[in-house]
């Protein structure tokens, strides 16, 4: 899986309840339909198995599109379809071809939700370096979900076209979305914020710019304020900050932390199985690394 569209698996059983929910709203579900949208996003959330989750998400990435397509302004629509969009990309998806399709979808949609919110960010993306930080600078606890959104879906684009310099020159825009998120609350979506900064600090080696353990101390703090119940933060943090400083016994003994892990939390067996499939793949490839 690649760096950045790991993440998206975070959000997956949230994403589909909202999705779930837009359907109920757009048919003016009873109470009892609602009760059934809530059991199936936990039914979801708590899916040991999933190649079941793949094979159901092409319908949900139908179903949103065309809640779009009726409702263009819906900014709850087009943040629902920004995030379905990515994680499954990030999640499911192995073509780089569709990759680059589906994340420049979700990108797409988190723009337009952006300019939904509030019109003065409209075109944001587009701006140079220092005008993006000013305008997204005064955006509050409120915004956030836009804000963050916008952010891992621009991340997800940037790592499907990682080979695009113009591409990478957006990494510091995200950079600077995570860090306002941290900085109005670092607890936001138990801490994802942080993660995002990790990985990013810990893309390249100290000899190239990296900063590494600044990256060190985001995944520390993204463990902490999950919980250790997220397996995939371990399996980020050994895959990125424990590879980039070549420390195997951190890399090791982390994997083995999530292997040796029970998955089954409620609303986080789904990707903590993923996660658990990922740390084997990185301990098979241990010895070839390091």
């Amino acid at each position: 899986m690649s760096r950045f569209s790991v993440l998206c698996i975070f959000r997956l059983p949230a994403v589909l309840l909202a999705l779930l929910a837009l359907g109920g709203c757009a048919s003016l579900a009873t109470s009892a339909s609602n009760r059934l949208a809530g059991n199936i996003s936990t039914a979801i959330a708590n899916e040991n198995d999933p190649d079941t989750v793949a094979a159901g998400m092409p319908s949900y990435l139908l179903m949103v599109d065309g809640t779009i397509e009726g409702d263009p302004k819906n900014e709850h629509a087009l943040l629902t379809g920004s995030e379905l969009y990515g994680a499954y990309a990030g999640a499911f998806v192995k073509d780089p071809a569709r990759i680059k399709r589906l994340t420049l979808k979700a990108r797409d949609y988190a723009d337009r939700a952006l300019c939904v919110h509030e019109a003065r960010l409209c075109g944001v993306w587009a701006l140079s370096y220092g005008d993006f930080v000013r305008a997204i600078g005064g955006l509050k606890a409120a915004d956030l979900p836009v804000l963050f959104d916008g952010g891992a879906a621009w991340a997800g684009w940037i790592q499907a076209n990682s080979s695009d310099w113009n591409a990478l020159a957006a990494l510091p825009k995200v950079k600077a979305v995570m860090a306002h998120v941290v900085a109005v609350d670092e607890t936001y979506n138990h801490g994802e914020a942080h993660l995002y900064l990790g990985v990013i600090d810990t893309l390249l080696p100290p000899a190239l710019g990296g900063k590494p353990e600044e990256g060190r101390a985001h995944f520390e703090r993204a463990l902490a304020l999950s919980g250790g119940r997220d397996l995939m933060v371990k399996v980020e943090y050994a895959q990125h900050y424990a590879r980039i400083t070549y420390n195997r016994e951190l890399h090791d003994k982390l994997l083995k932390e999530v292997l040796a892990a029970d998955p089954d939390v409620p609303g986080m067996t789904l990707r903590n199985v993923l996660a658990q499939r990922q740390a084997r793949e990185l301990l098979a490839s241990a010895d070839s690394y390091f």
